[in-house]
């Protein structure tokens, strides 16, 4: 499979390289890890150039520390999602929080995640249960991307936020997961309406978010909040409770 460039590829990098230089090195690498991984795992054989791009990325073309990442990734696979899915009767509890919503693309065309953070309440099923959700998540805006497109956009909504939704272990469970078992896919994240309690649990997790992740979240002032979402999604496509003209759909539901 031939690889395209991404948009928004920086025409040189640091070190003078130009865009076409860098996407031969990345097509070279592609193929190298891809030997690598199948002689290790020939599962592998299914994954196609885009992931292993990815896990490239998410590891600055490093083949072994990718290969080592992308290998880890369908071994837990195998273990967490034995049957390639998350069913919506394995999540229920969490499913009738309706916290998570998709609708509307950016101005990049995409896929906009709208979570409301205080809807979040630590189930009998733990963190386990929480990590099924995401992971059921994630696979759902994966499975959802436009053609050539590989990120989504997420808002989080934390107005109301407070100790009764706190759960750092969950917290971290699912940074885990985006980082490590879906790198690349997270394209930005708004936080918006956060309460100054927030910052307590934020500083526990902060320390756990990896470089690449962090220069994605944007903290958003709330008399900015319509101005700064518009910035990069049109009202078209923007949630109608910030001002814009789409109504919410759970993820249940897309």
């Amino acid at each position: 499979m031939e690889l395209q460039p991404e948009e928004g590829l920086r025409d040189k990098d640091p070190q003078g390289s130009s865009e076409a230089e860098i996407n031969e090195i990345e097509r070279s690498k592609v193929g190298i890890m891809r030997a690598l991984i199948e002689r290790e795992d020939p599962s592998s054989k299914e994954v196609d150039d885009f992931a292993i791009r990815r896990f490239l990325r998410a590891r600055d073309l490093d083949i072994e520390k990718a290969s080592s990442l992308l290998l880890k990734y369908l071994n837990w696979r195998r273990t967490f999602v034995p049957k390639g899915f998350i069913s919506e009767t394995e999540i229920p509890d969490q499913l009738a929080h309706n916290k998570l919503f998709m609708q509307g693309l950016d101005k990049k065309g995409r896929p906009i995640v709208l979570v409301f953070g205080a809807r979040h309440k630590p189930t009998k099923g733990g963190v386990e249960d929480f990590k099924r959700f995401v992971v059921y998540t994630l696979d759902k805006i994966c499975a959802r991307m436009p053609r050539g497109q590989e990120k989504f956009v997420s808002i989080a909504d934390l107005e109301g936020w407070g100790y009764s939704s706190c759960d750092i272990r969950g917290y971290l469970a699912a940074l885990s997961i985006l980082q490590d078992c879906f790198p690349e896919r997270l394209g930005k994240l708004f936080m918006v309406h956060v309460p100054y309690i927030f910052m307590a649990a934020w500083k526990m997790v902060y320390p756990f978010v990896d470089s690449k992740t962090k220069k994605k979240i944007i903290f958003v002032e709330n008399k900015k909040l319509t101005s700064t979402l518009l910035e990069d999604i049109d009202e078209s496509q923007l949630p109608d409770i910030y001002g814009g003209k789409l109504q919410l759909i759970p993820i249940q539901s897309c």
